[in-house]
């Protein structure tokens, strides 16, 4: 062999060595756009991350037991009181454990905003059709993990067997037993007889530490997987199209802002965790099924369903020997079963009313250029919002000194009302500004010069805009400011510029 055949050879061999670097690097420069609403997500996913570390820290101290002990810590008001084991552990690690109490009040607030991050984020999703096609897959997905993180957070709230948990735990007995035929073996199995029994916690143990996490952190996975190989969504401007993706390449840009965020996530978890209490499980005591803590009230995500039970009038029925409760089978099992299946098909819906599932969509739509689909969003936030406040109705009867019949009716009305009126308002809100928004194109930017004609008449000058924000319809900028024309039809000019 030649030298030039050797050396053409090592060439060769050496090109194909740098195949694999150079697809990582086109990789490492895949683009991500950029805006404020889109870091929602990663909120989540590093809140997740802080719930996995302060939870493997936890598991070290706490005793999953039902069995009765005398406490004998160092709180002072609560020892040779008896309690279960799961509470004797959950006051040692705040009171004897060393950052304890930090830790505890740290996977709190993480699953709280863990929560709150995946509910904003399927809110962004929504009112931007981020939904279809080809991402009706990543939808069903978001919605299984919101469904699960609801799951996760009540089965670790329960875990400390307080008071305040314990009051939970016996709603969720009572919405067991509602279902007909088999809700009464559905609790026997739980609690393992009859209530409060002695197996709830020990099994609600393994299901919020291994199965559901395990479940979560699987469905992230692939959720993050569909996101870099379908490409990100993307707001409308120019140079951005179906076809293509502008924004920071993954690294280093990209990187660095999502590094930076996880340490704002982190930081703001300890700090909130440091400086406002959370579950204090000590001023609230032991779970004993004769008491019932006053004001009780859930954490917020599952408070839609406490106030669901509290405005379904008693409404009960005979049927073959059974007793069918409907106040509550339907606002705590028959509702949240029509909410999520509503969110699940929603997206295949709208797509086969509007035709959109022939093609792919890969840009953001501004909620106002789709009233039906944002008042409909904003009515389901009124629908919660209301059943939120209906879980908190003796409060605010106590706080604002009326009858808490009164008002139970009055949200009762608000519940039919109000979505309704909310959606009417936001549709018509939408159309009024898109209307002025295609004014202020056409027309231009009011000046505040004011001129005079021959004919004795003012009117005030304009000028073209400039300033656009994100998705917006833009007027060609071309010549000077741009150098390259616009396919976006030009606003028509005035005949006295």
């Amino acid at each position: 062999m030649s030298r030039t055949a050797r050396r053409a050879e090592r060439l060769a061999d050496a090109a194909d060595a740098r195949l694999p670097v150079l697809e990582g690097g086109s990789l490492l420069r895949k683009a991500f756009p950029e805006h404020w609403s889109f870091f929602l997500g990663e909120i989540a996913l590093y809140s997740l991350l802080v719930l996995i570390l302060t939870g493997v820290w936890l598991t070290f101290f706490f005793q999953p037991e039902m069995r009765e002990v005398v406490y004998t810590g160092s709180y002072v008001p609560l020892q040779g009181v008896a309690m279960s084991a799961a509470f004797d552990s959950t006051l040692h690690i705040s009171f004897d454990v060393r950052g304890g109490l930090l830790m505890r009040q740290t996977h709190h607030w993480a699953a709280l905003v863990f929560v709150a991050a995946i509910g904003l984020h399927m809110l962004r999703i929504f009112f931007t059709g981020a939904f279809r096609r080809p991402r009706e897959l990543n939808w069903a997905i978001g919605v299984t993990l919101f469904m699960l993180s609801l799951a996760e957070g009540f089965a670790g709230y329960s875990l400390p067997d307080d008071l305040l948990s314990g009051t939970g735990l016996r709603i969720a007995q009572g919405i067991m037993t509602s279902i007909p035929v088999v809700g009464t073996y559905l609790a026997f199995f739980a609690f393992g007889g009859e209530y409060p029994g002695h197996d709830i916690v020990t099994r609600l143990y393994p299901l919020h530490i291994l199965l559901l996490p395990g479940a979560l952190i699987a469905l992230v996975t692939a959720h993050l997987i569909l996101v870099f190989h379908l490409k990100h969504t993307q707001w409308r401007g120019p140079g951005r199209t179906n076809r293509n993706v502008l924004g920071k390449p993954l690294y280093p840009q990209f990187t660095g802002t999502s590094a930076g965020l996880s340490l704002t996530v982190f930081g703001v978890l300890v700090l909130l965790s440091g400086i406002a209490q959370i579950n204090p499980v000590w001023t609230y005591g032991p779970y004993r099924p004769d008491q019932v803590s006053t004001g009780s009230q859930p954490d917020w995500y599952v408070g839609f369903l406490e106030g669901a039970l509290r405005l379904v009038p008693p409404w009960e029925t005979n049927v073959a020997g059974h007793t069918v409760m409907w106040n509550v089978l339907l606002p705590a099992v028959v509702l949240p079963g029509l909410l999520f299946a509503v969110l699940y098909a929603y997206p295949f819906v709208e797509q086969r009313l509007t035709g959109e599932w022939r093609h792919e969509q890969h840009l953001c739509d501004r909620p106002r250029e789709r009233p039906v689909r944002t008042g409909l969003g904003v009515a389901g936030t009124v629908f919660y919002g209301v059943l939120l406040l209906a879980g908190a109705n003796d409060i605010m009867a106590q706080v604002f000194r009326v009858s808490v019949d009164a008002l139970t009716w009055i949200l009762r009305a608000a519940l039919v009302v109000a979505p309704v009126l909310a959606f009417l308002v936001t549709r018509w809100l939408c159309r009024a500004l898109t209307a002025a928004e295609r004014e202020r194109l056409a027309e231009g930017v009011p000046t505040g010069d004011i001129r005079q004609s021959v004919t004795g008449g003012y009117e005030g000058d304009h000028e073209p805009v400039e300033s656009f924000r994100p998705g917006a319809p833009r007027r060609p900028l071309t010549g000077a400011r741009t150098g390259t024309p616009s396919r976006t039809p030009r606003a028509p000019e005035r005949p006295d510029r």
